[in-house]
């Protein structure tokens, strides 16, 4: 349906409901959202205000016959009670329009549901797993991909996203690093915002979009020791400047909805932290949407050891600003009890009802509740060419290069023998990656169906070992095969045979994401045993990894002379891993998280402090180091290479000396001295030398995606303000001190240009 029919029917409708407006009087679109909201709490009772903060996973068919028995049931029945304000897991039109029919046409007041989703990379047609996108940074290809992801969503019913992950994370163990955008807080606030911009459009009552979620709130990404579900203890200093920028930038960009975390934060859990929720995003931040749980998480606070039953659980976590819960049962059974004992005050749960019915009224729902119910458009929408042209254009922007020794890529297109190797190279499901609970199993280009495109060279396939011995599902840990080496021998014999090999390794797509901490970053099972045979025999080798989450691969990264970070890039990961490999599409993607040399590293990132001793001075020990692996990583933040290189020169500032107040001028000179077109991330960083509280020995504070043919010279500003120059102090108050700052303008996180200039 286009926008015109759709306006037509809207119209259509609001003449055939103008009776029934005048009975309920929250619809009279003539009056502002808040008023009709306070219209609309007037006539609910407590128990149906309380619903609005129940939400339930959608668990039967709902085309088909009501259940009958057990938590189905009792769920139906509140449905049409009224005592439900949001569904999750529902989706395609047909079931949506089914239960939203319910909610509208069968309950007293018809107050519409609110459909939630996990729409992380994509719907049915997926871009690249979040971090890898991050490393394009390119802001408007993100946006474009949430917007692509938007889209899908909303045609098949949904309204909501449990999107995007903004929780900077510098720990490879953790497995949920695949969902957001690595380790750096500036660059992770500049993607939040592109994603919510990308899902939420310049409307939300805008058919196509949806409401966005900033999650997990807060500091979910520092969990201890990569481990899932962990607690957090962490300093007011990193969590200010480094965890809570990015939702800072998302409520600035006007996400509608925040989902708390698993963890605690200073002994406290999340769900029931009034510091967050409270103080900080209601209070000080003046958000306006409304806060879910994550998936349980009110009633985990039992577990916890924080809440002593189900009725204390809720006290703490309605109290504490959690105005909905996501599956924990808790506030359906027992907040309307807590009310009436006086336990909890009940303005408690109009602020929490009125925040959820305000999204349902921005996102249109109450003037047209089957707005995202059109089969017509859900057919023409999903998997449709345009979406995955767009897909694989953000697939070959996530790529980067890490190594290129000896120019070995791009490859030639003609005449040239290759093998190919890995079980990963052949696979169309890993490259889906994690969180892609609507995309069909084994739909992604895999990279052998991509590299024989190219069809004038010779390329023969050996699988050389299973990396799972098991089928991949998302709620089931990954068996890894480390005992079946049956395959080296084929593949050892396709290499010898070969003039170049191109052998696909890393992790199976379901060993990142939640629940998947692992202790161990190399490559898994037996694959790195199969890198080194096929390299005794032919060492031409072009390694591309797979992979959610940064690896350690010293070995590979001494002896093998080319490496592609290919990441999971999703429905178009193998065309796009071709196109890059024959030279079609130049790489131009940076890392944004470190890669360690091994896992004793973690956490480790380029932002990081100089310590009392960070060098040794006197030929001693007593410095701040490792005895046994250098303290730098394998690949740093920022890094990437390209098939061309670039040259700067002429860092340049429009003084050395600023008042507070003043914009300093910076620019650089960036050439690309190599023989191809291709595009550099020129990136800004600056150190504070000494101040009220220690700061990193880097911050990024600005970067450009500058696209140069060869030979050509183009001159990149930056502007630095007061925003970018000062930091939070442990009471959150934002500071800009004087003093001398160091400035550097390099094509990574380690490399540069460098100056300074003093903040009088």
């Amino acid at each position: 349906m286009n926008k015109q029919v759709h306006t037509l029917a809207f119209a259509m409708l609001f003449v055939l409901s103008n009776g029934i407006a005048q009975s309920k009087k929250h619809l009279d679109t003539s009056k502002s959202i808040e008023e009709r909201i306070t219209l609309l709490m007037k006539e609910m009772t407590l128990e149906e205000k309380v619903g609005q903060m129940n939400q339930y996973n959608g668990s039967w068919d709902f085309t088909g016959p009501k259940p009958v028995g057990g938590s189905e049931e009792e769920k139906y029945i509140h449905i049409k009670n009224g005592w439900v304000g949001s569904l999750l897991s529902v989706r395609g039109v047909k079931e949506v329009r089914a239960v939203q029919k319910i909610a509208v046409e069968e309950t007293r007041l018809g107050i519409p549901l609110l459909f939630g989703f996990d729409v992380i990379h994509g719907y049915k047609t997926l871009s690249p797993i979040p971090l890898a996108e991050a490393a394009s940074w390119d802001l408007l290809a993100i946006k474009n991909s949430a917007r692509v992801a938007a889209d899908e969503a909303a045609s098949s019913g949904l309204n909501w996203t449990f999107g995007p992950n903004v929780d900077i994370a510098n720990d490879a163990r953790w497995g949920r690093v695949m969902e957001g955008a690595g380790e750096d807080p500036y660059l992770g606030s500049k993607i939040a915002t592109a994603r919510v911009k990308g899902f939420q459009g310049d409307r939300l009552d805008d058919f196509t979009t949806i409401a966005a979620c900033a999650k997990h709130f807060a500091a979910y990404g520092f969990v201890e020791a990569g481990k899932e579900y962990n607690i957090v203890d962490m300093s007011n200093s990193k969590l200010y400047n480094s965890v809570l920028p990015p939702f800072k930038a998302a409520v600035d960009a006007g996400v509608r909805t925040f989902m708390n975390s698993f963890n605690t934060l200073n002994g406290v859990p999340a769900t029931g932290n009034s510091f967050l929720q409270r103080d900080i995003l209601k209070g000080a931040w003046g958000f306006k949407g409304f806060v879910v749980s994550d998936w349980a998480s009110i009633a985990e606070m039992i577990t916890h050891g924080y809440a002593a039953d189900g009725a204390d659980a809720a006290k703490k976590a309605a109290i504490a600003g959690s105005d909905m819960d996501m599956e924990s049962h808790i506030y359906v059974t027992e907040l309307v009890s807590l009310v009436k004992k006086g336990l909890v005050k009940e303005s408690v749960i109009d602020d929490a009802t009125r925040r959820i019915l305000r999204v349902k009224f921005e996102l249109g729902l109450f003037d047209d509740p089957y707005k995202y119910c059109d089969e017509a458009r859900e057919k023409a929408s999903i998997g449709s060419k345009a979406n995955n042209d767009d897909v694989l254009d953000m697939a070959k922007k996530s790529i980067v290069l890490l190594k290129n020794d000896k120019n070995l890529l791009p490859l030639k297109k003609s005449g040239v023998k290759i093998a190919l190797i890995g079980a990963l190279a052949s696979d169309k499901n890993s490259p889906l990656g994690s969180w892609r609970i609507a995309a069909d199993d084994d739909t992604a280009v895999s990279v052998l169906e991509g590299m024989q495109q190219y069809k004038n060279n010779s390329l023969v396939y050996a699988k050389g070992t299973e990396v799972a011995t098991n089928k991949q599902v998302f709620v089931n840990e990954v068996e890894i095969n480390s005992t079946d080496f049956s395959g080296f021998e084929a593949a050892k014999k396709a290499a010898e045979e070969a003039e170049v090999v191109v052998m696909v390794l890393g992790e199976i797509g379901f060993q990142s994401g939640e629940g998947r901490s692992r202790t161990e970053l190399g490559l898994p099972g037996n694959q790195q045993q199969l890198l080194e045979e096929v390299y005794k025999v032919n060492p031409n080798i072009v390694l591309v990894l797979n992979n959610g989450r940064p690896l350690s691969i010293p070995w590979a990264a001494e002896n093998i002379p080319a490496i592609v970070e290919g990441w999971q890039l999703g429905t178009q990961s193998g065309n796009a891993i071709a196109q890059v490999l024959y030279g079609d599409y130049n790489p131009s993607g940076k890392l944004p998280m470190s890669f360690p040399r091994n896992v004793g590293q973690c956490p480790i990132y380029y932002n990081s402090y100089s310590t009392g001793r960070p060098v040794d001075k006197d030929k001693n020990v007593f410095w701040s180091h490792y005895s046994d692996v250098e303290k730098t990583p394998l690949y740093p933040f920022g890094f990437g290479l390209s098939y061309t290189s670039f040259e700067y020169k002429n860092l340049k500032m429009n003084k050395s000396s600023y008042k507070k107040g003043d914009k300093i001028e910076l620019s650089v000179e960036v050439t690309n001295t190599g023989s191809v077109d291709g595009k550099e991330v020129v990136q800004l960083y600056i150190n504070d030398v000494a101040a009220s509280i220690v700061r990193p020995v880097k911050e990024l504070k600005g970067f450009e995606l500058v696209a140069l043919k060869k030979g050509e010279t183009k001159t990149v500003k930056f502007t630095l303000t007061e925003q970018e120059l000062g930091f939070y102090d442990n009471q959150g108050n934002y500071l800009v001190e004087p003093g001398v700052f160091n400035v550097m303008i390099g094509w990574n996180s380690n490399e540069g240009l460098t100056n300074k200039f003093e903040l009088k």
